[in-house]
């Protein structure tokens, strides 16, 4: 895993729209960058709506949000579409920023071995450094930890 402290990986993505997003467009701000195995199953979901119920909030603390999976825009477009996901979903078909970010490798399930991506969060200060991270999520209630932690933490550079 990055560590706090650590310069965030750039990256370049497409994202649902077939936009290109880099992680600098977001220098001078704060983002929180999460990756999910797959869109449109139930801990995915959970995660997106989660970010998406409170994009207000995160907004409101100057923070953006991007999700990260190896779909293809295809699928980003209809899961974007399904839950009216206001942020933008990235596509990383090969996991080549999902590794920079330590978030690829190899998993297990149902009793096979496949690559893909980990359910990790970081959260990328206005400098670009890494700020916060989460490994290993549980998509429930995700969104409002990392909001919590946000607000704890701004509070602390306001005193």
């Amino acid at each position: 895993m990055l560590d706090v402290g650590d310069e965030a990986p750039e990256f370049e993505l497409s994202n649902q729209h077939g936009e290109t997003v880099r992680r600098s467009d977001f220098d001078g701000e704060r983002l929180v960058v999460y990756f999910y195995p797959r869109a449109n199953t139930d801990g995915c979901t959970t995660e997106a709506c989660g970010f998406n119920d409170a994009l207000a909030e995160f907004n409101d603390r100057d923070a953006n949000v991007v999700g990260i999976s190896d779909d293809p825009v295809e699928d980003l477009e209809s899961f974007a579409a399904a839950y009216d996901l206001e942020f933008d979903l990235l596509s990383d078909e090969l996991g080549e920023v999902a590794t920079l970010y330590d978030s690829y490798g190899e998993k297990k399930m149902f009793g096979n071995t496949f690559d893909g991506v980990f359910r990790n969060t970081y959260v990328v200060g206005p400098d670009g450094s890494i700020e916060a991270v989460y490994e290993d999520v549980d998509p429930e209630g995700h969104a409002e930890e990392v909001l919590e932690d946000l607000e704890d933490s701004s509070a602390e550079l306001a005193t």
